[in-house]
């Protein structure tokens, strides 16, 4: 098909005035500009006076092979329709490109090279050399690759030889046929867009597609798609999803193309009206990073079902560059712009934005292109079997709740302390201003805390008692120090201040001494009389509750360890074969008594019973001593106890004997009954003839 070649067409004549006929003449998509070709026909010229002459130059050039060649090759991979994209496979190999971090690899590299080319020239055998560095070689290439920095990854996806969309659809599809146009009058050749098959699977591919040299990265925009390009992938999206093709979308861009024409034909729009399209569409949608996704240009064909990465790709809102010259105005803090922004397929997939990683070779994807191309290959597959199990209601849901749980949170769990390090202190309110009912309900929370560490002897109490203590004292001071300016004082009170702070690490003088007592007097002399008085001695008094509170929680975290000691101690000694042997059989004869108090028993067994109790007593005194916890007595409540049973048993056997002689002698019984009868006649007030008859009858 020939091409013709627009020469410039000139009137002559009194239309003649220097303008080009081509831009009188020019047309649009929407009509035609300039004067009006029918109005030019109606015109009447006068050939004798306005002559118009017009000369124009046709230029023949070479055939153009696209789409069509004129002998297609039936054997090429795909079919003839394959001919129909002009992406061909790049005539001169890419360049070796050595990024900063991967120098120490290049020196060894050389190395072998220089090893080779000596074992080449002299002939000698260094293959154990070459070996030994090939390993160091392949240990520094693991080692590098599998401890990248974010800033490090970023680099690798913005390789000029990473593989770019259309290498990885030729590499992984049996045909492919690429579609043109968004139907508006342009085709932008940043957004890629076609119908591929997979194992005999249709699918709707679109991505963006960078180029693979300077040539075609002007091409193709350096991958960053106009308003035309989205509206491309929108109508390729509506075609889809009327004749049911699963979506893969390929993500690889720095971001949708911000210049003024871009936003004049509604960028924002077109992105906007992608996003709202696909979460509508009723088929499975796949998206693939595949090298840097940024901003909306990549969302805009990134809302899908299942967000894959491969394992050197990004995702972010903004570039490390663009975030450090916004936070800290040079872009040379850019490395650790990439850290805080959590932009890796790692980080990203910790956040649930992400849903897998794809690996990739050694090196990058660029190392080894076509193993990549199959990891993705593998993936798709995958993602798509799991989705086309789902019906359309599910799989819209499915999609919907991807978007809706990113960015959630949950109150009330603890923060985690590395994050809690990094946020900003809670700044504490002025003294005076917090209300005593605040602080009393601190108190009362902390009693709560004290009561329930007396019940529990296993838990310590839970109490910050240091920090209620810090805020009482600057409420007291400054409460002091109003009842100071209340009282004229507060002259004398601040210059008293500013010479101890003088005299620190020194000892005060005996004036100073003095004027610290009188001032001392005169506050508490007057201090009665202050505004404050009453706020001033609650807070005093909260503090020493809270004081108390702290001594106690004190003495006992001390005492839980030698808690945990006894109660060790006790069990061991009851796990003794010969205590154990007594205490099971008494607990058998005490079972067969039926007695439930040990006052009940009868004298053998209670005997018995003391007996085992103060034998386990002494063995566990005697562990007690022995692990070096000193018992300061060994009179403890049981022995008590049986000492005083053992008092009332003996005064149980004299008042016997007394009720026996009394029995035996009637005089004497007599004369006891008269006593009774006088004490209970004179009960309160005795007369003097009744103390003479009970001293009587006591003689």
């Amino acid at each position: 098909m020939a091409s013709v070649s627009q020469s410039t067409v000139t009137f002559s004549g009194s239309l003649s005035s220097g303008i080009a006929a081509s831009e009188l003449l020019r047309s649009s998509s929407n009509g035609v500009n300039g004067v009006p070709l029918r109005t030019l026909g109606r015109g009447h010229t006068d050939t004798r006076k306005k002559r118009l002459s017009i000369s124009a130059k046709v230029r023949k050039v070479k055939k153009h092979e696209y789409p069509w060649p004129q002998d297609p090759d039936p054997n090429v991979k795909g079919g003839v329709l394959s001919h129909l994209s002009p992406f061909k496979p790049l005539k001169e190999k890419p360049k070796p490109v050595t990024l900063e971090f991967e120098k120490p690899l290049m020196d060894l590299q050389k190395k072998i090279i220089d090893v080779q080319k000596m074992a080449n020239e002299t002939g000698l055998d260094f293959s154990d050399q070459i070996i030994s560095l090939e390993n160091k070689y392949q240990q520094a290439l693991k080692d590098l690759y599998t401890h990248l920095t974010p800033i490090q990854r970023v680099n690798i996806a913005r390789h000029p030889n990473r593989p770019t969309f259309l290498d990885h659809v030729f590499s992984i599809t049996d045909k492919f046929v690429e579609l043109h146009g968004d139907r508006g009058g342009y085709d932008d050749p940043a957004i890629v867009t076609g119908i591929g098959t997979i194992d005999g699977r249709r699918f709707m591919f679109m991505g963006h597609q960078k180029g693979r040299n300077t040539k075609e990265n002007i091409q193709r925009n350096f991958g960053m798609p106009t308003p035309h390009g989205y509206r491309k992938a929108l109508r390729m999206m509506y075609y889809a999803d009327h004749h049911g093709f699963p979506i893969v979308t390929f993500i690889d861009t720095p971001g949708a193309f911000a210049d003024l024409k871009s936003e004049e034909l509604g960028q924002g729009e077109a992105i906007a009206h992608n996003l709202r399209t696909m979460f509508g569409l009723k088929v499975p949608i796949v998206s693939i990073v595949i090298g840097e996704g940024g901003s909306g240009g990549a969302l805009a064909i990134g809302c899908a079902n299942k967000l894959l990465m491969l394992e050197n790709a990004v995702f972010y809102v903004a570039s490390p560059e663009a975030c450090a010259a916004i936070l800290w105005k040079t872009a040379k803090a850019s490395p650790k712009a990439a850290e805080k922004l959590k932009i890796t397929a790692t980080e990203l997939c910790k956040l649930q934005i992400a849903d897998g990683t794809i690996p990739e070779p050694l090196g990058g994807a660029h190392a080894d292109p076509h193993w990549t191309s199959e990891q993705i290959k593998a993936a798709i597959l995958e993602s798509m079997d799991e989705l086309e199990k789902m019906g359309t209601e599910e799989l819209l849901r499915h999609r919907m709740l991807k978007f809706r749980k990113i960015g959630g949170f949950q109150e009330g769990l603890p923060v985690e302390p590395e994050k809690k390090v990094n946020m900003k202190r809670k700044e504490e309110p002025r003294p005076g201003l917090i209300s005593d009912k605040v602080l009393q309900g601190e108190v009362n929370k902390l009693k709560e805390q004290i009561l329930k560490a007396k019940e529990s002897s296993s838990v310590a109490p839970d109490m910050d008692q240091n920090g209620l203590i810090e805020k009482l004292k600057r409420e007291i001071n400054y409460e002091i120090s109003e009842a100071a300016k209340a009282l004229g004082i507060e002259e004398k009170l601040t210059k008293m201040r500013e010479e101890f702070a003088k005299a620190t690490g020194q000892q005060l003088t005996p004036a100073q001494f003095k004027d610290l007592e009188d001032l001392k007097n005169e506050f508490n002399e007057n201090l009665a009389t202050a505004p404050n008085h009453g706020r001033l001695q609650y807070k005093l008094n909260l503090l020493k509750e809270i004081s108390e509170a702290k001594i106690f929680a004190e003495n006992y975290k001390k005492s839980l360890p030698l808690k945990a000691k006894v109660n060790e101690k006790f069990r061991q000694v009851l796990e003794k074969p010969n205590l154990k042997q007594k205490i099971l059989g008494l607990k058998d004869e005490l079972e067969k008594s039926g007695v439930s108090a040990i006052e009940e028993l009868d004298k053998e067994l209670k005997e018995k019973v003391l007996e085992v109790r103060e034998e386990v007593e002494s063995e566990f005194v005697n562990a007690l001593e022995a692990s070096g916890v000193h018992v300061a007595s060994r009179v403890g409540q049981s022995s008590m106890a049986m000492v005083k049973a053992k008092v009332d048993e003996l005064n149980a056997e004299i008042n016997q004997i007394i009720q026996d002689v009394i029995e035996s002698t009637p005089d004497l019984k007599n004369k006891i009954e008269m006593l009774k009868l006088e004490a209970v006649k004179n009960k309160k007030t005795p007369s003097h003839e009744s103390k003479a008859k009970m001293e009587f009858c006591s003689h």
